[in-house]
């Protein structure tokens, strides 16, 4: 089997496979926590949007089907960027509490984390 980039193990818990030991260890506290009625509406992998795809202009029409008379989109040039977030949840006092089970701080995750504050102004957990 291959090692991975940081060292981290893929895990299993209550049928979700994570991505290292300490996401799934949070998830069971968080788990327990909604159990408790702590917590609410605990989910995994949730996506924002940071940056949508960019698509050249395009001037060609549909000729048929369901889109017909509307703009074909263009050739693309840049891929969206996404941050999926490891938790997502409300707490007692009815906040949005967006967490990341972090081991590594990457650029990319820290440009992704000022991205979610500046466009969202949702500031990301650590845990």
């Amino acid at each position: 089997m291959r090692k991975s980039k940081y060292g981290n193990r893929k895990c299993q818990w209550n049928g979700l496979t994570f991505d290292s030991k300490h996401e799934m260890e949070r998830y069971r506290d968080l788990y327990l926590l909604q159990k408790a009625g702590d917590i609410k509406n605990l989910r995994t992998q949730v996506a924002f949007m940071l940056i949508p795809e960019q698509r050249e202009t395009s001037h060609e029409l549909y000729k048929a089907g369901p889109n017909k008379g509307k703009l074909k989109p263009g050739k693309l040039i840049e891929r969206k960027c996404e941050y999926i977030a490891d938790f997502v949840y409300m707490d007692k006092d009815g906040n949005y509490v967006v967490e990341d089970a972090k081991g590594m701080h990457t650029k990319e995750y820290l440009i992704k984390r000022k991205l979610m504050l500046y466009m969202h102004k949702i500031r990301v957990v650590e845990v």
